[in-house]
């Protein structure tokens, strides 16, 4: 049996902590470890309760969302961050991720879809809301040092096999969609991303979509064309 996905509800709105804790704690699989009304809690919740997933408003009193998440991932990598707002602003996505955050969602994500990135971040995967990937990849886009750059200058390192799952990261699949595009198991495909993440030094799966970007393998618009 799979051990329970302990998570930690970071907002400073305690009806919204209540109304996530019900959400979550519907699951067979999750359990709501704790509790936190602002950044500098968060940081001794995580000590203290070690949880997997945490999930982590942006504006907060006394230590905001963003410095939080840099602060969580540099010292407890295993437990990830997924932060959850009501602000789709740009500054706010590139700062959360850019921190290490595993995920950026919207509050008005669909609880279905909440509890579904809470499982995706606690294996490895990445969950970015549609809307912020599509502003993501358009802002960030012009602004890469290298876009359209030689491949493998970069990806030399990376066997054809990863290569062919870069590409497919770079699109925006899951690992259960790459897994399916190249006939394999979710375990070997989640065994691949880990050593492209390695072996490409990068933090995350979204640090790999950039990177895909700037490094030319896949263009604006490709999530929606033939692998």
């Amino acid at each position: 049996m799979t051990e329970d996905i302990r998570v930690l509800l970071v907002d400073d709105q305690e009806l919204v902590r209540y109304g996530l804790r019900l959400v979550l704690e519907a699951q067979p699989d999750i359990t709501v470890v704790g509790e936190a009304s602002n950044g500098a809690e968060a940081l001794q919740s995580v000590r203290r309760l070690q949880p997997d997933v945490v999930l982590m408003d942006v504006r907060m009193p006394d230590l905001n969302g963003i410095e939080a998440t840099k602060e969580i991932c540099l010292t407890h990598p295993d437990t990830r961050v997924l932060v959850l707002t009501t602000y789709d602003r740009d500054e706010f996505a590139f700062g959360a991720l850019t921190a290490g955050a595993a995920g950026f969602l919207l509050k008005n994500t669909r609880p279905d879809e909440l509890v579904a990135a809470v499982r995706a971040v606690r294996t490895g995967d990445s969950v970015v809301s549609p809307r912020i990937t599509a502003k993501l990849i358009e802002v960030a886009v012009p602004h890469l040092e290298r876009p359209g750059g030689r491949p493998d200058a970069d990806l030399s390192a990376l066997s054809e096999r990863e290569q062919e799952v870069f590409v497919l990261i770079g699109r925006g699949l899951t690992n259960a969609e790459i897994a399916q595009t190249l006939h394999l198991s979710e375990s070997t495909v989640k065994a691949h991303v880990g050593r492209i993440l390695a072996k490409l030094h990068l933090p995350n799966r979204v640090q790999a979509v950039i990177k895909a970007y700037e490094v030319g393998v896949v263009t604006v618009g490709a999530r929606d064309s033939d692998p």
